[in-house]
């Protein structure tokens, strides 16, 4: 006999329900084997990268097979803004998505209606060929998709600082996420994630993001810079990443024992 399938917990309800801030990493290598590590790592969540990475559709699709297991939350970033391209990280099974270089509450809106399905949104009708449904297995998939889905958008810009609340006022926008590097280099100061300045325009994001009710987080590699946001009332951050972590050790082997 069949049996009813049901999906996981979006990413916007872990963070809601959360009592602290959520914590994770990136994949950026591609491998599964290191998806799977994060996975059973203790960390809070996971973030897929589709846009500074080689990681395509059925790479992503795998990642989210090789985390499905453990109690980690992945979250996919997809390359750009398109709702083609949405459709299709969808349709794999991404629940939780991240849209980068949104700069405008326009962007923000396209975004939210490229998740959706007509008549609210654009999202093209192919769940049944779809592992999102689980090719059908789960049960009422069309009708409470909007459930399963949580959306967050990337503030990394200088434009899009100065939007901040209208980006997050946006219906259907659950939660923003500030990226400090391409910010600092949107400042002129590339390469400069700590400068004084690009803080101060990452606090003033969480200012407005949580005046209008949302949840916000941002990466910090820096952890002493990521206890400060933390302590400034992020929601959730990225403190590391699998091809950063593994330089880090193996240059560290190399420092230590290569003569």
């Amino acid at each position: 006999m069949p049996f009813r399938v049901e999906l996981p917990q979006t990413f916007a309800r872990d963070v809601q329900a959360a009592e602290r801030p959520l914590v994770g990493m990136w994949v950026c290598s591609g491998s599964p084997v290191a998806a799977e590590i994060a996975g059973c790592s203790g960390l809070d969540w996971v973030l897929i990268d589709g846009e500074h990475s080689p990681i395509g559709l059925e790479s992503t699709a795998s990642l989210l097979r090789a985390v499905a297991p453990y109690p980690i939350t992945p979250m996919v970033r997809v390359p750009v803004l398109d709702d083609a391209t949405i459709k299709q990280f969808l349709d794999l099974g991404t629940q939780n998505l991240l849209v980068p270089m949104i700069d405008s509450a326009e962007e923000a809106r396209q975004a939210v209606a490229a998740v959706r399905y007509p008549t609210r949104g654009v999202r093209g009708v192919g769940s049944a060929l779809a592992r999102a449904s689980r090719w059908g297995a789960v049960e009422g998939y069309l009708s409470a998709a909007e459930e399963t889905i949580s959306l967050t958008v990337q503030i990394e810009s200088e434009a899009a600082v100065s939007q901040a609340a209208e980006i997050a006022a946006v219906d259907g926008v659950d939660a923003v996420f500030v990226g400090p590097s391409d910010l600092a280099a949107s400042m002129d100061l590339l390469g400069e994630q700590t400068h004084p300045d690009v803080t101060a325009a990452v606090l003033s994001v969480f200012e407005k993001v949580r005046a209008a009710g949302k949840k916000v987080g941002v990466n910090a590699f820096n952890h002493e810079q990521a206890r400060k946001y933390l302590d400034a009332g992020a929601s959730f951050v990225l403190v590391g990443a699998d091809v950063q972590l593994l330089t880090q050790a193996s240059r560290g082997l190399a420092e230590k024992f290569v003569p």
